[in-house]
């Protein structure tokens, strides 16, 4: 065996781990997924009226004595 086919061998076991991870872990499609559940229809939310804030005030200037 020389090392080009020590190599050639190794690479396929890389690529053959790496396939297997790959699958593993992102399968393609809708394989391994759940199925997506039947869209339900959602009630509407009551409008509530935001609560106003306080009042924007100007700056404040005191007086310093010297």
């Amino acid at each position: 065996m020389n090392s080009q086919s020590v190599a050639g061998l190794l690479g396929a076991i890389v690529a053959s781990i790496v396939m297997v991870v790959a699958i593993a872990y992102g399968p393609i499609g809708q394989f391994g997924k759940p199925a997506k559940p039947a869209s339900i229809q959602q009630p509407t939310p009551v409008q509530v009226q935001p609560v106003p804030g306080p009042a924007p005030r100007g700056p404040v200037i005191r007086e310093v004595p010297n």
